[in-house]
C-alpha cells in the first residue's frame, strides 16, 4: 500500500513519529513537509503551500495521512480534482480546543485564538478518519468540542460531534524504546537522581516541579538533578531561578546533543517527578519509565490511562502537598525503588504491525 503524509510542522514529536513509522511500516510512505517552526502560520497557510505540493506529487496514492496542524477543508478544496476518491486520515497529537495556550500568547488578549479551535474542528468534521493518541485526549477533544460550540450564537451544529465520534478512534504513538537496551546499566547512585527530561515550557508546569525541590532543599533533603529537555527562545524563568538556588545539586543542566547522552542520563536517573498541565501522551515519560526510573504522576491527563492507575496507585499523587511527601519518602528509600512496568506494546517493532492493519482497514 501506497501512503502520502502531510506534515505542515516536520519537527520534535511529529517528525519521530513519522519517520520512524516509515522506517518499520511493510507499506511505502512518502512524506511531504514544511519546517517545524510558525506554528500558527503553519495551520493557516501550511495547507494552501502542501497542496500545491500534493498536485505535482506523480505517484499512486492509496491513502493520505495527515497530521492535526493541517487545514484539511483548505487543502482538500485546492486538491479535490487529484484527490477524488482517496481516504485521508487525520493523526491528531494534540488539539487546539483542549491544549492550554501559554500566558504570554498575545492572540488572547486580541480575540484571535479561537480560529485555531476552528481548523481543528472543520478538519475533524471533514476527514475520513481521526485517531488520538490516547483515549484521554480523544474525550478532551470531544469535551472541549461541546464547550467550544455553545460559544456560538446559533445553529451550534451540536450533532457534528457525533459524526466525528464515530470515525474516530486511539491508536497509540510509537516509541523508540528498544534503542535504550544498549545503554543499560545498574542505578547505582550514592545521591539519589532526580530527572526532567521535558520541554522547557509553561504547559510541562516547571514551576511546581521546581517549588518542591526547593522545598526539599530547604529541608535539607539530600538529592541530585539532571535538567534535560529542549530550551527555546522563550522559557520559563524559573529555570534560571532553579539554576542558581539548586546549583550544588544539579549535575546536568540543558539539552543532551546526542542520543547516547540521553539514553545514559534516563537509565542513570532514580526518579521522575511529573508535573504536567498538558499531556495527551507523555513519550517523555515512557522512554524514562522504560528506562527503570520511578515515576510519580499527577492522577489526571492521560497517565491513569497509560500506567494503570489501578494496578500501581503508588506512582500517583493527588496534590503538590502530596507530591512532596512522596518524594520525600523516595528519596529517603531510592535505592529499594525502581518502575516495574511492562510498555513494550509502545515500541515501534511491535506497534508498527497494528498500524499497518488499521490503515489497511481504512483503505
Amino acid at each position: 500500500m501506497n501512503i502520502l503524509y502531510i506534515e505542515p510542522y516536520y519537527s520534535g514529536s511529529h517528525k519521530r513519529w513519522i519517520d520512524s513509522y516509515q522506517n518499520y511500516s511493510n507499506h511505502t510512505i512518502d512524506i511531504l513537509t514544511l519546517p517545524g517552526n510558525k506554528w500558527k502560520w503553519r495551520m493557516h497557510g501550511g495547507a494552501v503551500t502542501l497542496a500545491n505540493d500534493f498536485m505535482k506529487y506523480n505517484k499512486k496514492i492509496d491513502l493520505v495521512l495527515c497530521s492535526d496542524f493541517l487545514n484539511l477543508p483548505v487543502f482538500k478544496s485546492l486538491c479535490s480534482s487529484k484527490i477524488k476518491d482517496i481516504p485521508i486520515g487525520m493523526y491528531f497529537h494534540e488539539n487546539q480546543l483542549s491544549y492550554p495556550w501559554s500566558p504570554h500568547d498575545t492572540d488572547i488578549n486580541l480575540n484571535r485564538d479561537l480560529h485555531y479551535h476552528y481548523i481543528n474542528y472543520t478538519s475533524s468534521l471533514t476527514s475520513d478518519f481521526n485517531l488520538f493518541n490516547s483515549k484521554y485526549h480523544l474525550n478532551s477533544y470531544l469535551d472541549a468540542l461541546k464547550k467550544y460550540l455553545k460559544k456560538m450564537p446559533d445553529f451550534n451544529n451540536f450533532e457534528t460531534i457525533d459524526l466525528i465520534s464515530k470515525k474516530s478512534e486511539v491508536l497509540y504513538i510509537g516509541c523508540d524504546l528498544n534503542k535504550f537496551d544498549r545503554y543499560q546499566g545498574q542505578k547505582q547512585n550514592k545521591i539519589p537522581l532526580i530527572l526532567w527530561n521535558h520541554r522547557w515550557e509553561f504547559d510541562k508546569n516547571p514551576g511546581t516541579f521546581f517549588n518542591v525541590l526547593f522545598q526539599l532543599k530547604d529541608n535539607n533533603i539530600d538529592f541530585e538533578l539532571a535538567v534535560l529537555g529542549e530550551k527555546f527562545k522563550e522559557y520559563p524563568k524559573i529555570f534560571d531561578k532553579a539554576k542558581e538556588v539548586l546549583g550544588s545539586n544539579i549535575v546536568q543542566f540543558g539539552f543532551c546533543q546526542s542520543f547516547d547522552e540521553y539514553a545514559k542520563w534516563l537509565w542513570q536517573a532514580d526518579i521522575l517527578p511529573v508535573t504536567s498541565n498538558q499531556d495527551f501522551f507523555g513519550i517523555s515519560i515512557i522512554e524514562a519509565v522504560y528506562c527503570k526510573t520511578y515515576p510519580l504522576l499527577p492522577k489526571k491527563l492521560t497517565y491513569p490511562e497509560l500506567f494503570n492507575l489501578e494496578k500501581n496507585p503508588n506512582y500517583f499523587y493527588k496534590n503538590e502537598e502530596d507530591l512532596y511527601n512522596k518524594l520525600k519518602d523516595l528519596l529517603s528509600k531510592y535505592a529499594n525503588s525502581k518502575a516495574e512496568v511492562n510498555l513494550s506494546q509502545y515500541d515501534w517493532s511491535i506497534i508498527s504491525s497494528l498500524y499497518d492493519k488499521t490503515f489497511e482497514e481504512f483503505v
